[in-house]
């Protein structure tokens, strides 16, 4: 999962890079893998460049059942910090938390999560046959 932030209008670099920080603190005290800076060379809009680490941006491994603490973590955490979005990336589905009512939030983090529940299912074995199939039967 990546999660990038953007700060307010009035913050700089040296602001959201602080606050990111903080925002990987407060995800590392989870049941997650690793968060670390996220080192993929992309930078959010209106920043610069610094050592190829995209300013504002996590790279967070987790198992899948730690996504959702780590979204709530999120969620709760922009409430009160002068970050206007949080974008988070699952995969190919990007979702962006901000200012908007708590309720509104959960229910986007409930969205985004149930649309990649499937993903994390485990797949039926091909080699087995399901009971009652044809298949494995004689002819």
């Amino acid at each position: 999962m990546r999660l990038v932030l953007t700060g307010s209008r009035d913050s700089d670099q040296e602001e959201l890079d602080r606050l990111t920080l903080q925002l990987r603190e407060r995800l590392l005290e989870l049941d997650v893998d690793d968060v670390a800076l996220d080192r993929s060379g992309i930078v959010p809009d209106g920043a610069k460049p610094v050592d190829a680490v995209a300013v504002g941006a996590l790279a967070v491994t987790a198992l899948p059942f730690a996504l959702r603490a780590a979204l709530d973590l999120v969620r709760t955490w922009i409430e009160n910090r002068p970050v206007r979005t949080v974008s988070i990336t699952l995969g190919e589905d990007t979702l962006e938390l901000e200012a908007v009512t708590t309720g509104d939030q959960q229910r986007l983090i409930d969205a985004f999560l149930a649309a990649h529940a499937h993903a994390h299912a485990p797949e039926p074995d091909s080699r087995t046959p399901e009971p009652g199939s044809a298949a494995g039967q004689g002819d």
